[in-house]
């Protein structure tokens, strides 16, 4: 393609892009062959406040000596000078004939705070997944170290004597189940005794 037929597509490619991306992104054409007055494209010029005619800048900090010899500048960052943070990349468009550059900025400023703000709401406590998670394990092992402890003593529930409660708290004691969480009224219950009665099994065990 020609030189002009090469400048209406970057045009054409700017105005699409800005369309896409929104107002925060300026896309700007530079001609590199007249650096004093480069721009000779531009939309959304608010987001740097250059205008066509102006001279050719690289925004950001990044050396760019190797950009002006051929070498493309890809996600730079940059800041304004009203402390504005723009992500920025200037890309070549050259042959023998012509060399004009491409450069997409994209003032992301917003977005931070954006971050900042979804990371303080997104902060939270316990993960109640893992929460519930452990509960159901703990009533899992509960259960299945009462229907254990039952099979030791060899008699239901119904059919046991004070001595024999005894024996089933004393194993579930040894078992750890009494450092869970509500474990004595779960026992009282399938115990059929009081919880005044596993505190005091409890005590004669010790």
């Amino acid at each position: 393609m020609d030189e002009q037929e090469c400048l209406n597509f970057l045009k054409r490619l700017a105005d699409g892009l800005t369309q896409m991306m929104g107002k925060n992104c300026e896309v700007v054409v530079h001609d590199m062959e007249n650096f004093e007055q480069s721009i000779v494209y531009i939309k959304n010029s608010h987001v740097t406040n250059r205008k066509v005619g102006d001279p050719f800048k690289v925004l950001g900090q990044k050396d760019v000596s190797e950009f002006f010899n051929g070498t493309d500048l890809v996600n730079c960052a940059a800041t304004t000078k009203d402390n504005r943070h723009l992500k920025s990349s200037t890309f070549h468009v050259k042959n023998e004939n012509y060399h004009f550059a491409i450069g997409i900025n994209y003032d992301y400023t917003n977005l931070s705070y954006l971050k900042l703000n979804l990371e303080d709401f997104l902060n939270v406590g316990d993960n109640i997944h893992e929460v519930i998670e452990e509960q159901s394990i703990s009533d899992q092992m509960l259960e299945e170290a009462f229907d254990e402890a039952v099979k030791k003593i060899g008699k239901p529930v119904a059919l046991m004597s004070k001595k024999d409660r005894i024996q089933v708290v004393k194993y579930l004691d040894q078992k750890g189940v009494f450092s869970v969480q509500k474990s004595i009224p779960v026992i009282s219950e399938k115990l059929n005794v009081s919880r005044y009665s596993i505190y005091n099994y409890l005590k004669e065990i010790k």
